[in-house]
């Protein structure tokens, strides 16, 4: 027995002993870790006639949940008269995406771009169009930005910065990690769009090659966002690509790095769902519903926003629009044809991205 498959057995031993017992986490709810390879989570449904739900999360907004969940199982107690427990499970969006398709039973997905949740669907566990709301689907907004060291010492001020020789950039792994897609169509669409020093306009080889410059200063592709920027706390490297929100929530928790907006960056949309599969097993659809809609009210807009989400909420995103600086070229997933046409052209197998990472490490 190779020593890789005894890892992956304790792990997997270690994690069903987590989801049967649930172990704490943020906000006082219990954590069902998800697992690949069938992974499945505990049952929903409680002896006690109360409601277990379980959230499949990506790492980044983890804080923010932690304080609406209360909010709603509060609200949810008072018009039903029912007890509710979340489990919560974070990872990197692609990761959990790819967990849930394995066989881990969240009821409610919440992930950081829209392919993670259509991969859901794909696989036959959502059978609603989830994309019907008045949100499209989405719960919170962001930016790609950058945290640089307190002073901004190395003068990191747009794009262009990044590819200087013997800087040290961190960012995700666009494989297991939504935001780590969105920081390489940020980077990408800046130099398409003209808004990167030395790099012409509308020319896909020359986008290109700024890519590969400033992967050849990536020092760490950690798994997901919220690694990236804890491994940026630690003091490793000079700059970390990442989702403006995780600057903002680092220095809410006393981090001294700073936030850098470059001119032209991408709108981070993030989306949610419910898993059809899993609550119509788990009898928890009516829950998980009203916990998806409970998000785009004001009410959770505002802790969304507290925890430096932009808002989707016209009201609460004009109250708090001074919380967020201003962007010169900010563009949407529709620059590049939408996500339908965005993934295969740079996440695939013969993908912008996928192709220039491999030339990268290969020399």
């Amino acid at each position: 027995m190779t020593k890789r498959l005894i890892a992956g057995l304790l792990m997997f031993v270690i994690l069903s002993v987590l989801v049967a017992c649930g172990t704490p986490t943020t906000g006082g709810a219990t954590s069902a870790p998800a697992a690949g390879g069938g992974a499945t989570s505990a049952p929903a449904a409680s002896s006690g006639g109360g409601t277990t739900l379980i959230l499949g999360g990506y790492s980044t907004p983890r804080e923010a949940y932690g304080k609406i969940i209360p909010l709603f199982k509060q609200r949810w107690k008072d018009q039903t008269g029912q007890d509710l427990t979340f489990q919560e499970s974070y990872l990197g969006s692609g990761a959990q995406s790819r967990a849930i398709v394995e066989g881990f039973e969240a009821d409610i997905a919440a992930l950081s771009l829209a392919p993670d949740i259509n991969n859901i669907a794909k696989a036959g566990l959502i059978t609603h169009d989830w994309t019907a709301t008045p949100t499209q689907g989405m719960v919170s907004d962001s930016v790609v930005s950058f945290a640089v060291r307190k002073g901004n010492p190395k003068g990191i001020k747009d794009w262009a910065d990044l590819a200087k020789p013997g800087l040290q950039v961190l960012t995700a792994n666009p494989k297991t990690s939504g935001g780590a897609q969105w920081n390489i169509l940020a980077l990408y669409g800046a130099a398409k769009r003209g808004h990167v020093a030395g790099v012409p306009k509308d020319d896909d080889a020359a986008a290109t090659e700024f890519l590969k410059a400033v992967l050849k200063n990536v020092t760490v592709l950690d798994k997901d966002a919220r690694t990236s920027i804890t491994n940026f706390e630690k003091g490793v490297g000079d700059v970390a690509i990442t989702y403006e929100n995780e600057v903002l929530v680092g220095r809410q928790n006393g981090q001294d790095y700073e936030l850098v907006i470059p001119s032209s960056t991408i709108l981070i949309e993030n989306p949610v769902a419910v898993v059809d599969k899993s609550v119509d097993k788990h009898g928890t659809r009516k829950a998980a519903e009203a916990f998806v809609s409970f998000l785009t009210t004001p009410e959770a807009q505002q802790i969304f926003a507290q925890y430096g989400l932009r808002s989707v909420d016209a009201g609460v995103a004009k109250a708090t629009a001074s919380q967020y600086p201003a962007v010169a070229d900010l563009f949407k997933i529709d620059f590049f044809g939408g996500w339908k046409d965005a993934t295969p052209k740079f996440f695939g197998d013969d993908g912008i991205f996928t192709k220039a990472i491999a030339e990268v490490q290969k020399s």
